[in-house]
C-alpha cells in the first residue's frame, strides 16, 4: 500500500499526463495483485486503466498520447505472453543452462531490442497519422539510451534521494547529470544521421481504424486465427497508397495558398505570410523540402501554371483554376476557368464557374480542392467539422455543393 501511495504522489508530481495516469493505474492494479497473490500485469489491467481514463476524460481517445501509450502497452503484454508461451513449451532453459559471463548482458540488450521492435511497430501507425513521421533508427537509439538510463541515470537518482537527508546529494546528482548529457548527445547524434526520419503523407482515418482493429485482433486472440489481423493491418496501411492529396490548398485566414506541381513539389503564393501553415501543408504531404514559390509571371517548369500580374491559371485533368491576384482579372477568367479562387473579397459572381473568395474563407475556413477527370471536389474545415455547437452559425449556414463540377 505504501508503494501505491508513493506511485500516486509521483504521478501527481509528474503532471498526471495520460501516459502517467495509465502507468499509475496499471502499477496500482499490479501491486494489488501482489497483495492478493494474483497476476496483476495483463490485458485486463490495461482494459481497466483505459476504462477509468475514458470515464474521466472521454475525449482523450482521439489524442495521440492515449492511442500511442495504450498501443505500446497492449502490444508489449501480448508479445511477451506469446514469447512466454513459446518458452514454456520449448527449450526455455537452454539459454540459462550454458550461460557464460557475457550472456546476461546479451539477454539484457536482446530484451531492449525486442521491446523496442514490438512497441515501435505498435506506435508507428499512430505516429504516422498524427505527426507524419517515422523514426528509422529508433532501435539503435534505444539500445544506447535505455542502458544508460537504467544502469547510470536511475541508480544515481536513487542514490541522490538516499543522500539528501545528509546533504550529500551532490555526489550523486553530478554523475546523474553526466549520464543525462550522454543520453541527450546520443539522441542528437542518431537524429543527425542521414535518413533518421522518414516523412510520410497523411493517412486517412479509415486506414488508422483498420490498423487498430487488426492490431487488437492480433493481440487479443491466442489461436492461429489471430494472424488474420495482419491482413487487416496491411489493408489499413494500403490506405496511404490510394490517398490523393489536393491540388490546391487555401489558408482560412486568406494569407497564402498552395498548388501541387507535376513533380510532387508544392508551390506557394508567398513565403512571408502563413509560414506555419506552409509547414503543416508540407508535412501532411510528406514533403521534406521547403515549398517553392509560384512564378510572378510566365509558366512553371511543368507548364501547368501560367501567371501574369493579375492572375494565375492552373490546369489539371482538363480543368482550369484561376487564382485571382487582381479583381480586374475576374471578368476575363470567368469564361475560361472552372473554378476561381481569390484571397480578397469579390463582389461579383460567375455564372459558369465556382467562386471562392475571402468571404467563403471567413465563413467556411480553409479549403482543399481536388481537380480530376470526375470534376472538382471541395472540402472545407467547417464542412469537415459539421454541425457542432462550437462551429459558427454563419459557417454552417452556407453549404458546399457536394456534386462534382465539370464543364466538359
Amino acid at each position: 500500500m505504501t508503494a501505491i501511495i508513493a506511485a500516486f504522489a509521483y504521478a501527481v508530481m509528474a503532471g498526471a499526463t495520460l501516459p502517467t495516469q495509465r502507468a499509475f493505474l496499471m502499477i496500482a492494479l499490479a501491486l494489488i495483485g501482489v497483495l492478493l497473490d494474483r497476476r496483476g500485469l495483463s490485458l485486463r489491467s490495461v482494459a481497466w486503466a483505459a476504462m477509468v481514463i475514458l470515464v474521466i476524460q472521454p475525449e482523450s481517445v482521439l489524442g495521440a498520447s492515449f492511442q500511442m501509450s495504450f498501443a505500446a502497452v497492449i502490444s508489449l503484454i501480448a508479445g511477451y505472453e506469446y514469447l512466454s508461451e513459446r518458452r514454456a513449451y520449448g527449450d526455455g532453459d537452454g539459454w540459462n543452462r550454458h550461460s557464460g559471463w557475457w550472456q546476461p548482458s546479451l539477454r539484457y540488450l536482446a530484451g531492449i531490442a525486442i521491446t523496442t521492435l514490438i512497441a515501435g511497430a505498435a506506435t508507428a501507425p499512430f505516429a504516422v497519422f498524427h505527426f507524419n513521421r517515422f523514426a528509422d533508427y529508433g532501435l539503435i537509439a534505444n539500445l544506447i539510451e535505455v542502458p544508460l538510463t537504467g544502469l547510470w541515470v536511475m541508480p544515481s537518482a536513487m542514490l541522490a534521494f538516499l543522500l539528501m537527508p545528509f546533504g550529500a546529494e551532490a555526489w550523486a546528482l553530478a554523475p546523474m547529470g553526466w549520464g543525462l548529457e550522454l543520453v541527450i548527445q546520443s539522441a542528437k547524434a542518431v537524429a543527425a544521421w542521414p535518413g533518421a526520419v522518414t516523412l510520410m503523407p497523411a493517412m486517412p482515418v479509415w486506414g488508422l481504424v483498420l490498423i487498430s482493429l487488426g492490431g487488437l485482433w492480433l493481440c487479443l486472440w491466442r489461436r492461429v486465427w489471430r494472424l488474420w489481423g495482419l491482413a487487416v493491418i496491411a489493408a489499413g496501411f494500403s490506405a496511404m497508397i490510394w490517398v490523393e492529396p489536393p491540388q490546391i490548398l487555401i489558408d482560412g485566414a486568406g494569407r497564402v495558398l498552395a498548388i501541387k506541381a507535376d513533380d510532387g513539389r508544392m508551390l506557394v503564393s508567398q513565403r512571408r505570410r502563413g509560414r506555419f501553415q506552409q509547414e503543416i501543408w508540407a508535412r501532411l504531404s510528406g514533403l521534406e523540402h521547403r515549398p517553392g514559390l509560384m512564378p510572378a509571371s510566365g509558366r512553371s517548369a511543368d507548364g501547368r501554371l501560367n501567371c501574369d500580374v493579375e492572375s494565375c491559371l492552373y490546369q489539371e485533368s482538363g480543368l482550369t483554376a484561376s487564382l485571382i491576384r487582381s479583381e480586374s482579372a475576374f471578368d476575363e477568367d470567368c469564361w475560361i476557368a472552372d473554378i476561381i479562387v481569390s484571397m480578397s473579397p469579390l463582389r461579383k459572381r460567375c455564372p459558369s464557374a465556382k467562386v471562392i473568395d475571402r468571404y467563403d474563407l471567413w465563413r467556411l475556413g480553409g479549403h482543399a480542392i481536388w481537380m480530376s477527370n470526375a470534376g472538382i471536389r471541395i472540402e472545407t474545415v467547417n464542412g469537415y467539422r459539421g454541425e457542432r455547437p462550437w462551429v459558427p452559425k454563419k459557417a454552417s449556414a452556407k453549404k458546399q455543393n457536394p456534386t462534382p463540377m465539370n464543364k466538359k
